[in-house]
C-alpha cells in the first residue's frame, strides 16, 4: 500500500492527466475514453484515502478506549470476587448457626445430666433429714425440695 504522499502524488498526476487529455482532445471522439481511465484511477485513490481514514480512526478509537476496557474488566473481576466472598460468608454463617445449635443441644444435655446425677443425692439428703442444698448457678438461688 503506498503511503499518503504517494497517494496524493498519484491523485495529482491523475488530475493533470485529465486536464491534459481535455486540452489535447478538442473535437475527438476518444475524449470520453481518455477521461475515463484517469477518473477511474482518481476514484480508486479516493477510496483508498477513505479506507485509510477509517482504519486510522478505528485504531485511534481502540487506543483511546483500551484503558476504559481495562477498567471495566477490573470492575467485572471485582464483582466476581465480591460474589465469591458473599457466598463464602453465607456458608460460614450457616456453619456458625449450625455450630451454635449443636452447642445449645450440648448445654441442654449437660444440664439434664447434672440434674439427673443430683437427684439421688438430693433424695438421700432428704431421707437423712439434712438441710436441702442451695442451688448453684443453674438453679438461680432456689433450694431443691422433695419432688
Amino acid at each position: 500500500m503506498p503511503d499518503g504522499k504517494d497517494i496524493l502524488r498519484e491523485w495529482q498526476d491523475a488530475m493533470q492527466s485529465i486536464a491534459g487529455t481535455a486540452r489535447g482532445a478538442t473535437g475527438h471522439s476518444e475524449l470520453p475514453k481518455a477521461l475515463l481511465t484517469p477518473m477511474q484511477r482518481q476514484l480508486e485513490l479516493l477510496q483508498e484515502v477513505v479506507q485509510r481514514e477509517r482504519d486510522l480512526q478505528g485504531e485511534l478509537l481502540g487506543h483511546l478506549l483500551g484503558p476504559m476496557d481495562a477498567v471495566f474488566d477490573l470492575l467485572d473481576e471485582s464483582g466476581k470476587t465480591f460474589r465469591a466472598q458473599a457466598d463464602a460468608l453465607g456458608e460460614a454463617a450457616a456453619a456458625l448457626k449450625q455450630t451454635a445449635s449443636l452447642m445449645q443441644a450440648q448445654a441442654e444435655i449437660y444440664n439434664g445430666t447434672v440434674r439427673a446425677l443430683r437427684k439421688p443425692t438430693d433424695l438421700a439428703r432428704q431421707a437423712a433429714g439434712a438441710k436441702p442444698r442451695k442451688s448453684g448457678a443453674g438453679g438461680a438461688g432456689r433450694t431443691t425440695g422433695a419432688p
